[in-house]
């Protein structure tokens, strides 16, 4: 994984200082939280949302959440 650079260090310091993620005690301690879960992506899956983050100011979980709505919505699947 490559190291981030200060623009980026900073806009995740602040983001997490205003949106601390809520831990969920089912993991036991683990990376998933109510709001946010950690997983693994490609490299250029990973330059792709970070980079996204960054333009948007949104977190990764947000644009891998709007990409999949837009896949249901454009597939013609609707959710109940």
């Amino acid at each position: 994984m490559k190291e981030m650079t200060e623009e980026e260090a900073e806009y995740w310091d602040e983001y997490y200082t205003k949106n601390p993620p809520e831990i969920d005690p089912s993991t036991n301690g683990g990376f998933a939280t109510k709001s946010f879960k950690m997983f693994a992506v490609d490299r250029l899956s990973e330059n792709y949302l970070l980079t996204k983050s960054i333009a948007t100011h949104k977190t990764p979980t947000e644009i891998i959440g709007e990409m999949v709505r837009e896949r249901i919505a454009a597939s013609g699947a609707h959710s109940a």
